[in-house]
């Protein structure tokens, strides 16, 4: 089981409470990848590991099991689960409906501020592509998403992505090593469009953008096939 550290104390008035504390900082390490597809957890290790009782971990754990990346099972070990398509897909499809849509009010609403504060995240992402920092260029990644989102006045649209593209998370974390210029070109791509208000041509970037996805993972897959839960066949969202 991977070394866990124990939460970090925060003031009183701004502290989570420890079951907030225990769900992020898992989530975080299993859509990192940290905590690998597969690999065991266990209740009262983790709970010792944070210096939490076992209740907090529990609520953790159930709440990572509804949102389908925690298999519990009783009087047998808790696992991580393996990386389903079929969810990777549904995300995709979730994620593009309030993305295009995100897009298209952007391209009416943006000013100029908003567009180089856009840019400057670009500029960073380049820099992190360079450095070859995949961790810095997926966070720079979610930021120029929330960023359109938040300046477009739909931020609510993100707080609903950010709730469902945790399984697209974990692949996107494995494309990286061969794909951040591709979505760094895409990223510029989406900005050239929204500069020249072109709704349509914006709506299609982002599309495309998202899509990208598909063509991945059966490349990841081969390449990580012990991370991916055996072939399914409703993949109808696919196209």
């Amino acid at each position: 089981m991977l070394e866990i550290k124990p939460l970090a104390s925060q003031e009183p008035s701004s502290r989570p409470s420890a079951a907030e504390q225990v769900f992020a900082q898992l989530q975080r390490q299993i859509l990192s990848l940290e905590l690998e597809p597969g690999s065991k957890i266990s209740e009262a290790e983790l709970a010792k590991a944070l210096g939490v009782s076992r209740q907090p971990v529990r609520d953790a754990f159930f709440r990572l099991a509804k949102l389908g990346f925690l298999l519990i099972r009783p009087q047998r070990a808790t696992t991580i689960t393996l990386i389903s398509e079929n969810a990777v897909m549904r995300a995709r499809a979730i994620r593009t409906a309030l993305e295009v849509e995100t897009v298209r009010t952007a391209a009416f609403t943006l000013n100029s501020e908003d567009l180089d504060a856009l840019e400057n995240v670009i500029e960073l992402q380049d820099v992190a592509v360079r450095a070859e920092d995949k961790q810095e260029f997926h966070r720079l990644d979610d930021l120029f998403h929330h960023e359109i989102c938040t300046r477009a006045g739909v931020g609510f649209f993100w707080d609903l992505i950010a709730e469902n593209k945790g399984h697209m998370d974990r692949v996107r974390m494995l494309s990286l090593s061969f794909a951040s210029r591709d979505a760094w070109n895409d990223h510029v791509e989406i900005m050239r469009k929204l500069r020249a208000r072109d709704v349509e041509g914006a709506s299609e970037a982002i599309r495309d953008h998202l899509s990208r996805i598909r063509q991945q993972i059966d490349r990841i897959r081969a390449a990580n096939h012990e991370w991916f839960a055996p072939e399914e066949t409703d993949l109808h969202l696919r196209g």
